[in-house]
């Protein structure tokens, strides 16, 4: 073939260090825009992006060039910086180390964006921990509880 023709979603999802709920509903907006602003500039596309105070998920498309680990490094580095130089929190604000990554198949791009934005209502129902837990088993992911968060024993 001459060129490379992808087309790759994923819905990414990380928390705040700790499961501590410091997003503010005050400034996450500028949080949100701050992390398209990253990954615009990496040449990748935002489709949606939405959280609750304690964690973040982003659907987004990555182009085979890009290394979705590298990536969320930037993405986090980038924006614990940004959030701490805006005082925005008490003390040193960080993210949980690694993430969540699924892939979405073009059919399903509108219900997951759908998820996504209404993760307010979604979360009266059901706790962040229960949520992600339900993603691995969904997506059949191998995994022992006690080392998917930091701050769960």
């Amino acid at each position: 073939m001459a060129n490379t023709f992808s087309q790759l979603y994923i819905h990414v999802v990380f928390t705040v260090k700790g499961g501590e709920s410091l997003i503010s509903k005050i400034w996450k907006e500028e949080l949100y825009k701050y992390i398209c602003g990253i990954v615009t500039n990496t040449n990748q596309k935002v489709y949606a992006i939405n959280g609750m105070p304690d964690h973040l998920h982003i659907l987004l498309s990555i182009k085979p060039n890009c290394l979705l680990s590298d990536l969320m490094r930037d993405i986090k580095a980038s924006s614990s910086k940004w959030i701490n130089s805006k005082n925005f929190v008490k003390g040193k604000f960080q993210w949980q180390e690694g993430f969540g990554s699924f892939s979405v198949s073009q059919s399903q791009i509108d219900k997951v964006i759908l998820y996504i934005d209404n993760q307010e209502l979604h979360h009266q129902k059901i706790s962040f921990k229960q949520e992600y837990i339900e993603f691995l088993r969904s997506y059949k992911i191998d995994f022992d509880e006690k080392y998917v968060f930091d701050w769960i024993q």
